[in-house]
């Protein structure tokens, strides 16, 4: 793959073959980051377990230290005094089957989160299909299905982030921009890791961390050692 003089600059600064402690690591993100927005970092987890069983699933959700750096949108599926106490809390769209057709018509996805009380889970199950491989289906491990709908819109809005396996046994999480500072992004990396090792199953078995790399939007990645966070 190609890549510009500046991600080759970038890349020099680090050893391919080092494994960074969290600090260090969070330094070069910062110093290797040159495009002219403010990058995203994120955090790239490959765990020693199967997702395809479903005792050694990992998923869940944490509030991190100094957000995302991003404005989530947040769409929250209730109805009556719910959906007044969801729209009081900031959510961005509130809706029942109003908002299960505008999706299923119009493809319409200007949201980042769905919230769901459990009676509407019903009507939000109808979109399974394209909810799920988005990532954005609700569930109660998460948080997002819920009565307490202003507890999860305010998580969200002070930067929640769900962690969960893909196919490849790989959790990959946002923990912050660039201009949050090597600090700032080292404490919200030692908080989703923090939760990502409580949550290990107990039918995971052998090295649970196989390894752990950092990166900005268009910089090079940072190995970090694994075995000294488990």
């Amino acid at each position: 793959m190609f890549r510009g003089k500046k991600y080759q600059d970038s890349a020099k600064k680090i050893d391919k073959n080092a494994q960074y402690d969290a600090n260090e690591a969070m330094g070069l993100v910062v110093e290797t980051a040159t495009a002219k927005f403010d990058e995203t970092v994120e955090l790239h987890v490959k765990l020693g377990v199967d997702s395809r069983h479903a005792d050694q699933q990992v998923r869940g959700a944490i509030v991190l230290p100094h957000g995302t750096g991003k404005t989530q949108r947040v769409l929250v599926f209730a109805k009556a005094a719910k959906a007044d106490e969801a729209r009081a809390a900031g959510a961005d769209y509130v809706g029942e089957m109003d908002l299960v057709e505008k999706i299923q018509k119009e493809n319409w996805f200007d949201f980042d989160v769905v919230v769901a009380t459990p009676d509407m889970m019903g009507v939000v199950g109808r979109l399974g299909k394209v909810l799920g491989p988005k990532g954005l289906m609700p569930s109660p491990k998460a948080g997002t299905v819920t009565m307490d709908v202003t507890k999860a819109v305010h998580e969200i809005k002070a930067g929640k982030v769900e962690y969960r396996l893909d196919k490849t046994n790989i959790i990959h999480c946002p923990i912050g921009k660039v201009s949050f500072g090597a600090e700032k992004l080292a404490e919200n990396f030692n908080a989703i890791m923090g939760a990502i090792i409580k949550a290990k199953p107990s039918a995971s078995k052998g090295q649970y961390v196989r390894s752990c790399t950092v990166a900005a939007t268009m910089g090079p990645g940072i190995k970090i050692n694994g075995a000294k966070l488990v």
